[in-house]
């Protein structure tokens, strides 16, 4: 196959202007541009009262768009027929495609490379290397295109968007497994606990707190706790002068971690061994699970589950926007479902199984994820640009 050749987008696509004067009792359906070729969306919808435009420009089906402000960092992408009579600003403008020399969709395509956004940003460059400027027109239609004949166009459209559907198959059906899996980890803790005795957690988890004395020249890596139940994650490392006064308390593997704020919507995590040796605030609870009364891993699922965030939700009077206090003395008095070590050990078991099970899923989707824009820079790779 020879090279293809590379063409001005301004011998490709014309600027289209449907400027409409903003009325007051006027309804517009706005529209933004994602980030890194991820297209045009519905953003809001508001009367003519509310937007202060004087005016605003109609697109429609086919067209081709951008962000201006955002066109460095892949704010492109073309209008859909759910889209078509949606309104946009100054800051967007559209292009009609010669379509007897270009597939919109191929173009839509180009602009999800990478490397075209990296000659983008050179036109956006500002005075310093950290500041940018708008994308004029003038530097969107000077941009060249490798272009093949329209047949070849229609086939790499027609195939990426074979492989987006197989991706998008992928993701359903492993979403379908894991629910599936997840239903079944809940129906196994519902037997486990059926006739349970209930325990308070001053006996099957008592508070422990490490205070760690705080040495001004030393550095302490802290650790956070995301809500819903969504896990640790580790926060740069502070000086001794930064805590000040303030407390520290040092976190091991396998404690149960409560954000005495967020708990009641899920902060609760298990420290693992990454986090071992990091420190937490005094807005940190740290529990050790008596390993004669509970496993940590129960323990944190029910304290997850409809009832445990009810029971926490309960034990966190309520305060200033999000913020809900779990108290110390209450979470220590909240009962936890203990049924014998042996029912829990199977429990943990399939816990484990299926935590293995989406781990894959995850490489999966990560493979899956990088696969169109892995295919897009092999296309493009050896062409001219």
């Amino acid at each position: 196959m020879s090279e293809w050749p590379c063409v001005p987008l301004g011998e490709l696509v014309t600027q289209v202007d449907r400027g409409e004067a903003v009325v007051p009792d006027g309804e517009y359906r706005l529209l933004g541009v994602r980030l890194e070729g991820n297209g045009a969306f519905h953003r809001e919808t508001v009367a003519g009262t509310e937007t202060s435009a004087s005016r605003l420009h109609r697109v429609e089906a086919g067209d081709f768009i951008y962000s201006r402000l955002f066109a460095w960092r892949g704010a492109f992408g073309l209008i859909g027929s759910d889209l078509h009579g949606c309104y946009v600003s100054n800051e967007f403008p559209l292009f009609h495609v010669d379509n007897t020399r270009l597939d919109t969709a191929f173009l839509n395509r180009w602009f999800q490379l990478p490397a075209t956004w990296q000659r983008v940003e050179e036109d956006c460059t500002g005075s310093t290397p950290t500041t940018r400027n708008r994308f004029k027109e003038r530097f969107f239609l000077r941009l060249e295109i490798p272009l093949p004949s329209l047949n070849e166009q229609h086939a790499i459209t027609a195939y990426l968007d074979a492989l987006a559907d197989k991706t998008r198959q992928l993701t359903a059906h492993l979403g379908a497994i894991e629910a599936d899996a997840d239903r079944l980890l809940a129906q196994q803790f519902q037997q486990t606990i059926a006739g349970a005795t209930y325990r308070p957690m001053a006996e099957v988890a008592p508070l422990v707190r490490r205070v760690v004395p705080i040495d001004p020249e030393a550095s302490y890596p802290e650790l956070g706790i995301r809500s819903f139940g969504k896990g640790t994650f580790h926060k740069p490392a502070i000086s001794g002068l930064e805590v000040g006064t303030k407390r520290l308390f040092r976190i091991e593997a396998g404690d149960l971690l409560f954000s005495n704020v967020f708990a009641w919507e899920g902060a609760i995590a298990i420290a693992s061994a990454d986090d071992h040796g990091r420190f937490g605030s005094h807005r940190f609870m740290t529990c050790v699970v008596n390993p004669g009364f509970a496993h940590t891993e129960f323990v944190h699922y029910y304290l997850l589950s409809p009832e445990g965030l009810e029971k926490i939700r309960a034990a966190s009077p309520g305060g200033a926007g999000r913020n809900r206090t779990l108290g110390v003395e209450k979470l220590a008095a909240t009962e936890i479902p203990i049924p014998p070590l042996v029912a829990q050990q199977a429990f943990v078991t399939l816990q484990s199984t299926i935590a293995a099970l989406k781990a894959r899923h995850a490489a999966l989707r990560e493979a899956s994820a990088v696969l169109i824009p892995a295919t897009l820079e092999r296309l493009f790779a050896r062409r001219p640009a």
